[in-house]
């Protein structure tokens, strides 16, 4: 089966948001079935945290080594295989074991992707890393909507991520079968490369941004659901939409983002999209109606969608060392604050209220406005080479 290169990226993306989306979506009942508060729901969570810091500074060696296709059959399916795991163990320690692992393999797959998204974006001559994670956001908007109706009508959270598993694996062994390795931007070879991934004082601003970023997303995907639960008292399927808002309007953002890149500019777009961001966090702290509150959690998607893409773009064309371990390094900075944010915002929501929890992303959100000028202000249009066939 032909399918261009680009897009087995995409479908790769699109599976791990489903699988880590499905789990998300059922943190309410993972706490109930554990029997743990919210702040003890954040400690167990932060499990995956730790892999994948792990994972972010000491895999990349691994990653080129091994190649993108075998990466990615290791860890968009053995997430996938993990996060089933989880509601068939029991015990908050042993929940915190089975993310730890996951949370290996996440670290992996963030650094697999992106570094052959970038390439094949060099081949094409435009933009796709936002589109790319785009589909990383239209999976969880599509496990958020599916897993709304799959908690009205009470399905067991084992045999929802049951059959998320055996979607993702029929679905990825069709998609990454075919994938083959894009050819590096720069032919430039670094000698006495460092094997352990760590922030260049160059990449600091970039680190700041992708923080910004992923802590709105891990606001809005891992407590959207126990916000309206707690604070409106909504049924499942109305509090529920609140992360089907979130990841709906951050997908449609990114998938039609690109263009708006290549036009303005990375500063100009990612300045616009921080300031909404911001909108967004203030509607749901002040929320006087579970609508106002929704509408808040779509601001927050689209604000937060394209800034860690336009991060990952720019660190990925940085000179000064190998694009395995720029990308490595931003994400080991901006991608680990999304496995952190639950236990953060857990332990404000269990102290001062979870609407107050949510004000915590607003200085980070300042920080990176004043820092957009890291990001690159055109996108370089030129193709390097021609797009291969897969």
């Amino acid at each position: 089966m032909h399918i261009e290169p680009q897009r087995r990226i995409y479908i790769c993306f699109l599976l791990f948001a489903i699988s880590m989306g499905a789990l998300l979506s059922r943190l309410p009942d993972l706490q109930d079935a554990l029997g743990i508060n919210k702040s003890e729901l954040g400690l167990t969570l932060i499990g995956a945290a730790i892999g994948a810091l792990i994972s972010l500074t000491f895999s990349a060696p691994i990653i080129a080594r091994l190649g993108a296709r075998t990466t990615a059959f290791i860890t968009v399916l053995g997430t996938s295989a993990f996060i089933a795991l989880v509601p068939w163990v029991g015990a908050a320690p042993l929940v915190f074991a089975v993310l730890f692992c996951e949370g290996l393999l996440a670290g992996a797959l963030e650094i697999n992707l992106n570094v052959e998204i970038d390439r094949i974006e060099a081949q094409l001559g435009r933009g796709v890393m936002n589109r790319a994670h785009g589909f990383w956001s239209l999976g969880f908007f599509l496990t958020a909507l599916v897993s709304s109706a799959v908690r009205q009508a009470g399905v067991s959270v084992q045999l929802h991520l049951a059959l998320t598993l055996a979607f993702v694996v029929i679905v990825g062994v069709i998609a990454i079968a075919g994938m083959r390795n894009a050819p590096a931007r720069s032919q430039v070879q670094h000698s006495d490369e460092p094997r352990i991934a760590l922030p260049t004082a160059g990449l600091l601003p970039l680190c700041v941004i992708g923080i910004a970023a992923f802590l709105v997303e891990g606001a809005g995907i891992d407590w959207s659901s126990i916000y309206m639960r707690d604070v409106f008292a909504v049924e499942p399927f109305i509090g529920g939409l609140g992360l089907t808002a979130f990841t709906f309007f951050m997908a449609v953002t990114r998938l039609f983002a690109d263009p708006l890149v290549d036009s303005f500019g990375a500063r100009a777009v990612a300045f616009g999209l921080l300031l909404l961001s911001a909108a967004g966090l203030a509607a749901v702290w002040l929320a006087p109606h579970p609508y106002v509150a929704l509408a808040g959690f779509a601001c927050m998607g689209a604000g937060c969608s394209a800034i860690y893409p336009l991060a990952v773009s720019a660190a990925a064309q940085r000179t000064d060392r190998a694009a395995h371990l720029n990308v490595a390094a931003l994400a080991q900075m901006s991608f680990v604050v999304f496995f952190l944010a639950p236990p953060l915002l857990g332990f404000i929501a269990e102290n001062a209220g979870i609407r107050i929890s949510y004000l915590i992303c607003l200085p980070i959100i300042i920080a990176a406005l004043c820092l957009v000028g890291a990001l690159a202000p055109r996108r370089d249009k030129a193709p390097q080479v021609p797009c291969g066939q897969s």
